[in-house]
């Protein structure tokens, strides 16, 4: 850990900073070094890590959490504020409750800062942000599975959404380019649509049928749940079934114009009780982002409420 304060304070005190680099730009640490700046002029005591890749997050989570950081900043996506969330978790609930998590957007994916109107094109604003400290408890869900436990801030997908991130994710691996993996997700969406058969139970209600996407939001879900909100202890379930391309050109003109639960082939569910996945097909998943692999079924979602201390304008 690299220290970036000459006074001793108490882990308690400072910030824990996991800096997670943008992929797939250059000059990727110009950002950094204005928040590093601006830091400095405003005199706030930190400690700074650098994420070594992807999927280190949650192991730096959880180190700064048992060390007694009760501000944990996360610099980065979706992602890395995932990542860091499910370490910070791992520490049991006593360690956890103790921790306030924060975010400066600087991913591909910031669905979670833009819900909470944190400005990804502002990381001095996000950094005011975290110095007025305004918290709030927000609510977590939770994927049960295969005896593994996976936590979202944002929302877990089934189908098509999961399957362009393990796109996007393989595409950049291979070339290292983002637009490149991003331009690929966009040609999966439009001439991949794949469906699978799918059996689940919410409110008591068994929905049982060939579906193209499956997205449990507990906040907007990059538009797929657009009403869901992180603190009311509930989940908000939409699923897609196969739309002719016309249909789904008009449904990404929806999902973007934020009128996407009206689209035809959506239909839309809400609840505050445990949601169970009896069938899947082979369709993948995803938790805010990150493809999960070995997934079995039957699966359980449900929902913490107001679970995690989460710093907000």
């Amino acid at each position: 850990m690299e220290s970036r304060s000459e006074t001793a304070l108490d882990t308690q005190e400072r910030w824990g900073i996991i800096y997670s680099p943008k992929s797939g730009v250059l000059r990727t640490h110009k950002r950094w070094e204005k928040i590093r700046r601006y830091l400095k002029e405003q005199h706030i005591e930190y400690d700074f890590i650098q994420s070594e890749g992807r999927g280190s997050e949650e192991r730096l989570g959880a180190m700064l959490a048992k060390n007694g950081y009760n501000t944990i900043i996360i610099v980065g996506g979706d992602g890395a504020l995932n990542r860091t969330l499910q370490g910070v978790l791992s520490t049991g609930p006593e360690i956890a409750k103790s921790v306030t998590l924060g975010i400066i957007p600087n991913g591909h994916g910031n669905d979670y800062a833009k819900f909470w109107g944190i400005d990804e094109d502002d990381p001095i604003e996000a950094v005011d942000t975290i110095i007025r400290r305004r918290t709030r408890q927000v609510d977590v869900g939770i994927l049960n599975e295969n005896g593994h436990t996976h936590y979202f801030l944002n929302c877990l997908n089934i189908g098509l959404v999961a399957s362009i991130m393990n796109i996007r994710h393989k595409t950049y691996r291979f070339w290292g380019l983002s637009s490149l993996s991003y331009l690929s997700s966009f040609l999966i969406m439009l001439f991949h649509r794949m469906e699978h058969k799918a059996r689940f139970v919410v409110n008591h209600e068994t929905i049982d049928g060939h579906f193209m996407n499956i997205c449990v939001g507990n906040a907007h879900a990059y538009g797929l749940t657009p009403n869901a909100v992180p603190y009311n202890g509930m989940l908000d379930v939409t699923t897609v079934s196969h739309p002719a391309i016309s249909q789904l050109v008009a449904g990404m003109y929806m999902l973007l114009t934020g009128k996407f639960l009206t689209h035809r082939n959506v239909r839309p569910y809400r609840s505050r009780q445990r949601i169970r996945i009896e069938e899947i097909g082979r369709s993948c998943v995803s938790v805010d982002g990150q493809v999960l692999n070995n997934v079995k079924c039957p699966m359980e979602v449900n929902v913490k409420q107001e679970f995690v201390n989460f710093i907000i304008p």
